[in-house]
């Protein structure tokens, strides 16, 4: 249930995306310059906070009166790397939810290491220590607006390096500012190479080609440019392509423009130069001979895709909640097959959405409004039916016949399509192929091995209740598949449940059902970032502990411990300080991106794998440090609350000064996402709403994870199962009653707030707490989960036929309490997401028991990330205004 990013940055098993206030994406309507794989990464503005000396405070329980402001502990904060995680504002979550990197970037790495990493060249950097540096500023005394922190006052500097896996490892590439591409090494910058000359790549009139993203083919012979970028929906798009052949700078077209796009993705085979393509849903392949001209002439592999049919790529449902991207086709290592699923929405109903306003102008409407027909599986409708197939080219160069080239692939037990979900496809071997299923409730599945080419499977693992999971919780959508290629024997990693923790397992060979286990423990893997199959390293990001983000590396087994092996993991960021750290590692494992994302303030240092090699400073943000220590400063204390035996990870956001002798009294908005699978929780610097309010409205901030969120092990995750919205709540009432008990808290004026999962966490909350809270703030909430999209909802709730008492009770039903609190909430009209009508359905019930005083905007053609027409702004303040209406400002004087 992705949506918008807040304040900058996941999801996974969390459903929204939320919004974040200081966004680093791109422009609107047109992605970053940049190469095609680096764009789609992650380019994270952490929040998070600081105070006095170091304003981060780690407790750990609720169950003891906070020390006061002057006798918290400081801790000494000092980190080296960063984690590669999904930030948003439902936080981390294990299914990641991708931003584009900005283009200033990526435009200054060039001479960011063009100036540390020349001292390599006279052997400076081989000396210099791992040591990161120390921030300790106190709080200055200007004031913070709502203005700094949409504008980016306090987001971090970060760069994103894009590196080129098709040369040798540590390559990497950047845009002068004549769009000319050049490659450095991370060793030589001095030695830089153009690899195109922007003057060179002509379109058809002659012009000079401007293009939007880049991709090189695997043997560096063609440069493949997208122009005329058109966005449709998350992840995927509409654009024309043109090839550059670097050997004679002749630039042509894949094929003949067309205007508006209609070609949705092209994709670069792994050998050679023959590549894939899609366009208007059917799947083309071009082999590398057919480049040797400038009119290359392709193989149209199907030929029934329309606006029902999707070859190669995703309906709007598996782009949205399972592959969280725009393709759904895959080259075999060896170039030779393209496997590929088909996606068939025949039997999927429409739903309508209504556009007033296509433009940005508030005053230029049009007489009737557009209706855009999206076809949305809803709990109980038909999902589309998809298929595996493989396409092969040594076949098709034997037979020339297509049908004798293509294979549909199946296999014994095959769930059936209408209760089927395939969740990941995966080549683990030259001619080798994984395929995972799961059902629509995501409680049992199959992983299934293919070989040799054949179109028959063999399952060789079972998902579920009475499979890997082995209970009764969902089966998690992960997209972690990871080959690795001659150790010792082909073999692929990963990342499953072990003893109830996510962790990384390696089956080898290929149709071993039973895995040897890399790591262990009580603490979850997030993600692998690297593997080096010279050296048999796995380098991972964890969640050790679930608050932190840690890199290490693991050791592959061998041929001689391979029956006895025994896990020697090593950590190689400073794991005895809280920190988040995100990595982005070149394709050889050899370096990476070491990104500090928090508690202090962010920083980046490029480092080589190997102990005492390059390891430099890229950005330091020592410009924000200085901006910090202008500004007041909220103070971060971190606890647990505990709760029917659960311990639950819990984060204050305090005003500056916050008197704690219960002289003052301070009102309390809880902060909430929620969702299965997420996190709020963590140790990333931040600077977003939350932090404004609390300093300059003196509100103290609660942010807390309830069960169902994620990093805690599957027995923190399963209690919502099949029963959204009430473990939640309780955790959240639980949480309300402990802190109405401080002296300094005013139990009067105790309030929730959310977007998305957090915007239906509100209301629930709210329907349920029994005068526990007195103000709620909602945006585009889910109210009914009948209303929702399948895939999502199904994953935790199960069918509406299995458990319709539990569709009935996780929907907002008691309106009636909503009339005994201060309650706001806002939509977008055009929310393709959550759709208005979940909105609607609200308003519906609220009219006919007769409940009022509360208070409602519509924001016209938003979409779920609110930010039609300056809507996203104005929410804000409109949020802002409503709270302190209601509430007036914190650190009032006690009487009586």
């Amino acid at each position: 249930m992705p949506g918008p990013k807040y304040t900058s940055v996941p999801e996974a098993d969390a459903p929204f995306d939320l919004p974040r206030l200081s966004s680093v994406s791109g422009s609107a309507g047109e992605p970053p310059l940049g190469h095609e794989e680096e764009r789609r990464r992650l380019d994270e503005d952490g929040d998070g906070s600081s105070d006095s000396d170091s304003d981060i405070v780690y407790r750990d329980n609720l169950d003891v009166e906070p020390f006061s402001d002057e006798k918290q502990a400081r801790v000494d904060n000092r980190f080296q790397d960063e984690p590669t995680m999904e930030y948003g504002e439902e936080g981390f979550s294990a299914e990641s939810r991708r931003l584009r990197p900005r283009k200033k970037s990526r435009r200054v790495l060039a001479a960011l290491l063009a100036i540390v990493l020349s001292s390599a060249m006279v052997g400076v950097l081989a000396g210099w220590g791992y040591s990161a540096p120390s921030y300790s500023a106190k709080s200055g005394n200007k004031h913070i607006t709502l203005d700094h922190i949409i504008n980016g006052t306090f987001a971090a500097k970060t760069t994103t390096i894009n590196w080129v896996k098709e040369a040798s490892d540590g390559t990497f590439s950047t845009i002068d500012s004549d769009h000319n591409i050049l490659l450095s090494s991370v060793h030589n910058t001095s030695d830089t190479t153009i690899l195109v000359d922007s003057s060179l790549v002509l379109d058809g009139q002659g012009s000079q080609l401007h293009w939007s993203s880049w991709s090189l083919s695997a043997d560096m012979q063609y440069v493949l440019f997208q122009v005329d970028y058109v966005k449709q929906w998350r992840h995927s798009s509409h654009a024309n392509y043109y090839l550059h052949r670097l050997s004679d700078h002749v630039t042509f077209p894949l094929n003949p423009p067309q205007h508006p796009p209609v070609i949705s993705k092209v994709v670069w085979a792994p050998l050679g130069h023959a590549l894939s393509y899609v366009m208007n849903n059917n799947l083309y392949v071009v082999p590398e001979d057919q480049l040797a001209g400038s009119d290359p002439m392709a193989i149209q592999v199907t030929d029934d895709g329309s606006s029902v049919i999707f070859n190669g790529v995703p309906d709007w449902v598996y782009e949205e909640e399972v592959y969280t991207s725009d393709f759904t086709l895959w080259w075999s290592p060896d170039a030779d097959t393209v496997a590929y699923l088909r996606m068939d929405e025949d039997k999927v109903r429409e739903y309508k959405l209504e556009y007033w306003n296509p433009t940005n102008d508030a005053f230029s409407s049009n007489q009737y409004p557009t209706e855009l027909d999206m076809k949305y599986p809803k709990p109980g409708t038909p999902n589309p039916y998809v298929s595996v197939h493989t396409f092969s080219l040594q076949s098709y160069a034997q037979s020339h016949i297509i049908d004798e080239a293509k294979r549909s692939l199946s296999w014994p037990e095959q769930l059936d399509q209408d209760d089927q979900v395939i969740t990941e496809v995966s080549w683990v071997g030259q001619k080798s192929l994984l395929v995972k299923e799961v059902d629509r409730a995501s409680k049992r599945g199959n992983v299934i091995l293919f070989t040799d080419g054949a179109n028959e499977g063999k399952i060789v693992r079972k998902l579920g209740k009475d499979g890997e999971q082995g209970d009764d919780g969902w089966v998690d959508q992960r997209l972690e598949v990871r080959a690795v290629p001659g150790w010792t024997t082909d073999g692929y990693l990963d990342i499953i449940p072990n003893q109830g923790y996510d962790h990384i397992a390696l089956f080898s060979p290929l149709d071993a059902s039973e895995p040897i286990w890399l790591t262990s423990g009580e603490w979850e893997v997030e993600r692998v970032v690297g593997l080096n199959t010279t050296t048999g390293q796995v380098y991972f990001v964890a969640a050790n502990p679930s608050i932190d983000r840690h890199l290490y590396s693991v050791p592959l087994p061998t041929s001689s411990n391979f029956a006895d092996y025994t896990q020697d993991m090593v950590a190689l960021t400073d794991t005895s300080n809280p920190g988040v750290y995100d990595v982005s590692m070149s394709p050889g494992a050899g370096y990476y991106l070491l990104s500090y994302k928090g508690p202090e303030v962010p920083y980046q240092r490029l480092k080589e794998v190997d102990h005492g090699g390059l390891d430099v400073m890229i950005n330091d943000n020592q410009a924000l440090n200085t901006t910090l220590s202008e500004f007041m400063r909220p103070v971060i204390v971190h606890s647990t609350i505990s709760n029917d035996g659960y311990d639950l990870n819990m984060m204050e956001i305090r005003p500056t000064g916050l008197d704690t002798s219960g002289r003052k009294r301070y009102p309390v908005l809880l902060s909430v996402y929620g969702g299965p699978g997420s996190q709020q929780v963590n140790n990333v610097f931040k600077r977003d709403w939350v932090h404004y309010l609390a300093c300059e409205k003196k509100y103290i901030i609660v942010v807390i994870d309830p069960r169902g969120t994620g990093f805690k092990g599957r027995n923190h995750r399963n209690p919502v199962r099949d029963n959204l919205g009430h473990y939640e709540v309780l955790d959240f009432i639980k949480t309300a009653g402990e802190l109405s008990q401080r002296s300094y808290v005013d139990s009067k004026r105790i309030g929730i707030w959310g977007w998305s999962y957090g915007g239906y966490i509100t209301l629930k909350t709210l329907e349920a707490a029994s005068g526990a809270f007195s103000l709620g703030v909602a945006v585009a909430p889910v109210t009914d989960w009948m209303l929702y999209d399948s895939i999502y909802t199904e994953r935790y709730m199960s069918t509406p036929s299995s458990n319709a008492a539990g569709y009935i009770s996780s929907s907002v039903n008691n309106v009636t309490a909503f009339g005994s609190v201060d309650l706001a909430w806002a939509h977008g009209s055009g929310d393709d997401n959550v759709h208005y009508g979940h909105t609607a359905e609200l308003l519906d019930k609220l009219t006919q028991e007769h409940v009022r005083g509360w208070r409602f905007r519509m924001f016209t053609d938003s979409d779920h990330s609110m930010n039609k027409r300056e809507a996203y702004k104005e929410l804000y303040i409109w949020m802002t205004s409503y709270i302190e209406e209601k509430w007036g400002r914190g650190g009032t004087i006690r009487h009586g």
